[in-house]
């Protein structure tokens, strides 16, 4: 903190990541049952719920939607593959891409799970009014869309 008391930027940006880390730890502690209870991981669960939700989609989609590395993204599917919850298939246009589709255990899986995600997410929010969660969700995007012009492509 600077020799006035007033917070600088370089102090307000700390305390915002802090604070940003903080409520997404806060968060996730408080959906996370709901989604063990399926015996999948977090990140297994992001690919079957997003699947169920955008229909089929390619390894690249999947990596942006559930935001995890092109390595790990590949060993997820291999274990939801091995179990049987969704299949892989090149696209009939272009060998080169593969996508990814719920079967039938993995739809019923997924969507027998969501409601109670959505339930438990509906709890976490409810600290926030609905103007509240409007706002912070509007200030995030922002702040992602920013930070994502910024990256070296």
């Amino acid at each position: 903190m600077s020799l006035t008391n007033a917070p600088t930027e370089t102090d307000r940006a700390l305390a915002l990541f802090v604070k940003l880390m903080r409520a997404q730890r806060a968060v996730l502690a408080a959906v996370e049952p709901s989604i063990l209870a399926t015996g999948l991981t977090v990140t297994q669960f992001g690919v079957l719920e997003a699947l169920l939700h955008k229909g089929p989609l390619s390894h690249g989609e999947l990596q942006r939607k559930v935001l995890t590395s092109p390595a790990n993204l590949t060993d997820v599917i291999d274990k939801l593959e091995r179990r049987g919850l969704v299949v892989r298939c090149r696209a009939e246009h272009d060998a080169r891409r593969v996508g990814v589709s719920l079967t039938h255990a993995g739809r019923a899986l997924i969507a027998g799970a969501f409601s109670t995600h959505a339930a438990a997410m509906l709890t976490a929010m409810a600290p926030l009014s609905a103007d509240e969660q409007d706002h912070l969700a509007w200030l995030l995007r922002k702040l992602g869309l920013a930070l994502e012009a910024r990256a070296p492509r």
